[in-house]
Parts: C-alpha cells; structure tokens; sequence
C-alpha cells in the first residue's frame, strides 16, 4: 500500500468540515475535551468521536471524499473501527462500567502495536519468517499485498518454490468462520484465475483457537500459524 493511502484521518481538517456542517458546538467539545484514563490514547479517541459524529449525520462519506480518501481503503476502514471501539471503551470508563473484555483489551493492544496492515507489510517483505522460498507474486505493476479478486482483497499473495500459489489470511483477532470461510473463498478464486492450483492457504494470527484447529483438520491444503511480537533494545551510545 502507497504512503498515500495510509494517511491518518486529519483532526483539523475534520473539525474545519464539521463547523462548515453546522457542527460548530459538537466539534469544539471534541477538540477541547479534557481525557483522563487509563489508557494513553488522546488523538486516536478524538478520531472516534469524529468518526462518529459524522456517521450519525451522513457526513462521513462526503469527508473522506474531500479530506481522507484513505478511509475508503480496507487499512482507512479498520482504523475507523478501531477508534469507534475506542469510544466507547473510553464511555465505559467514564461510566463507570467495565471498558471492555479481555477479548477487547487484546484488540487494543493489537491495534496499537501492530494492526492488521502491519502485520500484513512485515510478512510480506518476510516470508521466509513463514516458509524458506516463499516469494511475493507478481502480477506487472500489481503485487501480491492486498491483490484484487471478485469479491475482496487477498492479504498476501505468495508463490512457493514449486511454482504453487500460497494465499495468506492474517487475523488479529478471533473468528474461525470468517477466516476459514475467507480463505477457501480466496483458494478458490486462485484455482480459478489463475491455475497452477491446488493452491496452499496459510492463516496467520495471534491467537489459535482449538476451533480453528478443529475446523481446519478437515480442510486440506490450509494451514495455521501463531505470530508472536518482541522487542529488543540495544544500547548504542
């Protein structure tokens, strides 16, 4: 995905669309709230209330039309959802009430580590951390990242030594139905389109449900597997 369509929503030029919207008074109550939690999140909540503010008054789209095209992309709509989730964590809080799941906590910290799209461009520019020989395919200007098919977006792409497709599922967070169904809907568009089949399907996540295994033990050519995060810090002066 270009820089370009990464751009993060812009604050001030969301809150100069909401005032030209007759939205003076809901806009200045974001932008001059004062946030206390327990959480470090000030401009990602800020997003949500815009998200949601311009949602409830069918603002959104024209928005992102002239302010935030990204948000039209598969990477602009999951952060929507993310800073909506944000919200109302952030209300919970305020409220009184518990902010959320340990299924939430762990989206959270997914999010604020590594989203989906993250994940995505290190395996992509990584797919030996996965299997040794695995390429991205290539397609002349289109690569294997995000690859067009009828009904969706292929996460990756990838082509193993013996010339067979390899199409990558990454998931955050639970789900066997969505990521299972996904994925052989993906499998069997390759086989289709593009031959060479029986293509492999690789679903990547955090988090490996005995479901998930369930399910897939009676699925041939789909496997699965756990990422896990690290960091190292080295002294260098």
């Amino acid at each position: 995905m270009i820089d370009g369509e990464r751009k993060v929503l812009p604050l001030k030029e969301a809150y100069r669309f909401g005032v030209d919207h007759a939205l003076e008074r809901e806009v200045a109550n974001i932008r001059d709230m004062e946030i206390e939690w327990d959480l470090s999140y000030t401009s990602s909540l800020r997003r949500g209330f815009v998200v949601d503010l311009f949602t409830k008054n069918q603002l959104l789209d024209a928005f992102k039309q002239q302010y935030w095209p990204a948000g039209n992309t598969p990477w602009g709509q999951r952060q929507s959802e993310f800073w909506l989730r944000l919200k109302g964590r952030y209300q919970d809080f305020l409220a009184g009430r518990d902010p959320g799941s340990p299924e939430a906590e762990e989206e959270d910290e997914n999010q604020a580590f590594a989203a989906e799209a993250d994940l995505r461009d290190f395996l992509s520019s990584n797919l030996y951390c996965v299997e040794s020989e695995l390429r991205l395919y290539r397609q002349g200007e289109q690569n294997g990242v995000e690859f067009p098919v009828d009904d969706g977006r292929i996460d990756i792409l990838a082509v193993d030594k013996a010339g067979r497709f390899v199409v990558f599922e990454l998931k955050l967070a639970g789900g066997r139905n969505k990521a299972l169904g996904q994925i052989l809907y993906y499998m069997g568009w390759v086989d289709k389109h593009l031959g060479e089949g029986p293509c492999r399907g690789i679903i990547v996540a955090k988090e490996i449900s005995d479901d998930l295994v369930l399910a897939v033990q009676r699925v041939q050519g789909v496997s699965l597997f756990r990422y896990k995060l690290s960091v190292s810090v080295e002294r260098v002066f």
